[in-house]
């Protein structure tokens, strides 16, 4: 775990969450790990801050009302379809001594040698996997080195990421995570049989021409 990250936030009353946001605040509920469902506000501008850097894989210490920091994860969003911005979020309370299963983001680093020399296509088929972890082993993301695929038979599969300490991979192991395909190359396009006899009529009608003029001879 890296630097601690905390969020204020206010409880909310039963008004409209819509007065909520224009007044600056996004909507948002939390729950879990011996806590009761408490509905709370939290200013737009500090949490979009810390979604936008830390994603949901983070945990947080979240102060309700100036109290007690309450250990938590982000659980779920809603974003606004057009504008992708945050209109609600669940928090989950987490119990740091039991483990919690999340969904791990991958990143990719380096550069395949199959992409770079072959000049083949990188496809990638996970950008995430499932994890189960304490929640102090928490890691924001996790590094794919690209620089292994050399050949068009290289991959790298889940079972090859190689995860910190306390992590336990939950998705399929033989799943595949990238790998590096030969670039398609286009056919020329057959001429259709409409072409064929059009082309065969105006060979049939210059034959003729032909014909015709040597017959005037």
């Amino acid at each position: 775990m890296g630097k601690d990250i905390k969020l204020d936030a206010q409880t909310r009353g039963e008004g409209s969450a819509t007065k909520l946001r224009s007044e600056g605040f996004v909507p948002a509920v939390v729950y879990g790990s011996g806590s009761e469902n408490k509905n709370i506000g939290i200013k737009k501008v500090q949490l979009e801050k810390i979604y936008a850097r830390l994603g949901e894989t983070s945990l947080i210490d979240l102060k309700i009302d100036n109290g007690e920091a309450l250990k938590v994860i982000i659980k779920d969003t809603q974003k606004d379809p057009l504008r992708n911005n945050i209109t609600h979020i669940d928090f989950y309370v987490v119990n740091m001594k039991k483990p919690i299963d999340v969904t791990l983001p991958l990143r990719f680093t380096g550069e395949a040698k199959a992409v770079k020399e072959l000049g083949g296509t990188l496809v990638t088929n996970l950008d995430a996997i499932e994890v189960r972890c304490l929640p102090g082993d928490l890691v924001e993301s996790f590094d794919v080195d690209l620089s292994v695929l050399n050949t068009y038979e290289d991959s790298i599969n889940v079972r090859d990421l190689k995860l910190p300490a306390g992590i336990e991979i939950l998705s399929n192991l033989d799943g595949v995570v990238a790998s590096v395909v030969m670039p398609q190359v286009e056919e020329p396009e057959k001429p259709t049989e409409v072409e064929t006899d059009e082309k065969k009529g105006e060979e049939s009608k210059a034959g003729k021409d032909q014909e015709n003029k040597e017959e005037k001879k």
